[in-house]
């Protein structure tokens, strides 16, 4: 294993891409990237089921890059799906053969965690002065983001991608003004809901960085219809000239590849809808994009950087949560976990971090109501945008906090595919006790943790002086212990 290797893997819906780096003295070095056209949304049915076939490219473009990936670090690489992987009604089913082929977890990302990514992609490979719009044209979906820095201020993924307008708009193969109008059209409408936004904020300077951008740049550029950047002007007379070759099979343009043809109608109509939208003077290419984004994220842990806790923290600011509260019982979560992770075989990433966050959040839902709190805080963590956390985690955190009191009810446990079900139900345990032990809100009132563990069977050891000034407590942890039993795992309160 060479421990200076990073490796980043991105699962689109029309390439699949991977980026390796070197990290030395901090920072990273590009010493290799592959990319494989697999046009996994392809043949997509009414179901949202993909194909037999598109599957079967993916899990052949993966077994290549399993290949690469073998002298990397587990904990080294990150690989994350996106449109196609978070639309598909089987996805599931690939994924499940994919981190076979890899070995190794796939994280599924939501469309806001992926743009944000693709941000912090470009903000790490190109120079920005001001605000910038950033867009990604992609299989399935296009992201935009307004940011300045390293700090995005306006994130969205729309439901257009090549591969889905050429399905939708362009599968006949004909190129004419009716097709081109039809995909503006749908482009436009699904963009406006966030054209007011994006306009009040507004941008200096507006950067493309996926392939689709780079073709037509290329194209623009060959035919000698623009100087090197994408204008409006520019791509009313491709498309002029594209019509005049009336079919996509027809199109022969300089800088047009073979493999980019058949889905470059497509993103020129997609490109026209968001230049006569927003609007858009002039785009330039990026080489920076969500794989990049993956690889810096990296460099931001290193660094100890997580955007995961700067969310934790932000959604404790913006739910007024009791912040003394939120503090006793992650720290004694945390305490509990690093004392059983030995004798629980749990591992540490990522279930130490995710408990510590599920602590801190656990009483989030009083932003709702009292009653019923667990079951509101697994809910807004649930359906929040959470920047940092893919969908499997965010779902682990969410299902923990939904378990932290009252009777358990494991039935409605949802998948976790991604995790190791015994870590999950003992995580759940942790956090039950942490925070059957701090109703009282009080600091200073537990003795020092004495647990054990008997085979499955988890053993508190508590003094008898303290058992006796703190009844009301007590009866608290006997309940815990009722509904423990019930479930069949096995807590022991003893006096020492």
């Amino acid at each position: 294993m060479d421990n200076s290797l990073y490796a980043a893997v991105d699962l689109g819906s029309n390439s699949f891409h991977m980026v390796i780096a070197h990290l030395s003295e901090g920072r990273f070095r590009i010493v290799d990237r592959i990319k494989e056209r697999v046009r996994l949304a392809e043949g997509m049915d009414e179901q949202k089921r993909m194909s037999p076939e598109a599957m079967e490219r993916g899990l052949a473009c993966l077994s290549l890059f399993a290949e690469r990936l073998t002298n990397i670090k587990p904990d080294q690489i990150r690989i994350a799906g996106t449109y196609t992987l978070r639309r598909a009604s089987n996805a599931r089913e690939f994924v499940s053969e994919a981190a076979k082929v890899l070995n190794h977890p796939i994280e599924i990302i939501s469309g806001q965690e992926e743009a944000r990514l693709i941000y912090q992609g470009v903000a790490h490979t190109q120079h920005i002065e001001g605000q910038v719009l950033v867009i990604d044209i992609g299989g399935g979906s296009t992201e935009l983001i307004i940011g300045e820095g390293f700090e995005h201020k306006a994130l969205t993924s729309r439901k257009m991608g090549c591969v889905s307008f050429t399905q939708s708009f362009f599968a006949s193969g004909k190129l004419s003004d009716k097709h081109f109008t039809n995909a503006v059209l749908e482009a436009q409408h699904q963009l406006a809901p966030i054209v007011n936004q994006y306009r009040k904020l507004g941008w200096q300077s507006c950067l493309g960085s996926s392939g689709s951008i780079r073709t037509v740049r290329d194209v623009l550029q060959g035919e000698g219809l623009t100087d090197g950047s994408i204008t409006l002007e520019g791509l009313e007379r491709l498309k002029a000239l594209m019509i005049e070759h009336k079919r996509v099979d027809n199109l022969k343009l300089v800088g047009l590849t073979e493999e980019r043809q058949e889905v470059f109608a497509a993103a020129v109509a997609i490109l026209l809808g968001l230049f006569t939208s927003l609007p858009i003077e002039r785009l330039d290419y990026s080489d920076g994009a969500l794989r990049e984004g993956l690889l810096y994220e990296f460099e931001e842990r290193l660094q100890h950087h997580d955007i995961r806790e700067r969310t934790a923290q932000a959604l404790g600011t913006h739910y007024r949560m009791d912040r003394k509260q939120a503090a006793r019982v992650e720290q004694s979560v945390l305490t509990l976990f690093d004392a059983l992770q030995e004798p629980w075989q749990m591992e540490i990433e990522p279930y130490r971090a995710i408990l510590g966050w599920a602590a801190r959040l656990h009483e989030i839902g009083l932003a709702i109501n009292y009653s019923g709190i667990h079951r509101h805080s697994a809910y807004i963590l649930q359906h929040t945008d959470l920047p940092g956390f893919n969908q499997d985690d965010q779902a682990l955190l969410a299902a923990l906090v939904r378990f932290q009191r009252k009777g358990l009810k494991l039935a409605e446990l949802p998948p976790l595919p991604n995790h190791d079900l015994q870590t999950v139900l003992r995580c759940i345990r942790i956090l039950r006790l942490a925070v059957a032990a701090h109703h009282k809100r009080q600091d200073n009132l537990l003795p020092e943790w004495k647990v054990a563990v008997q085979g499955d069977q988890l053993v508190v050891t508590l003094p008898i002086d303290w058992c006796e000034e703190n009844r009301l407590l007590m009866q608290n942890l006997e309940k815990e212990h009722r509904y423990c039993q019930e479930q069949g795992w096995p807590l022991l309160f003893q006096l020492g």
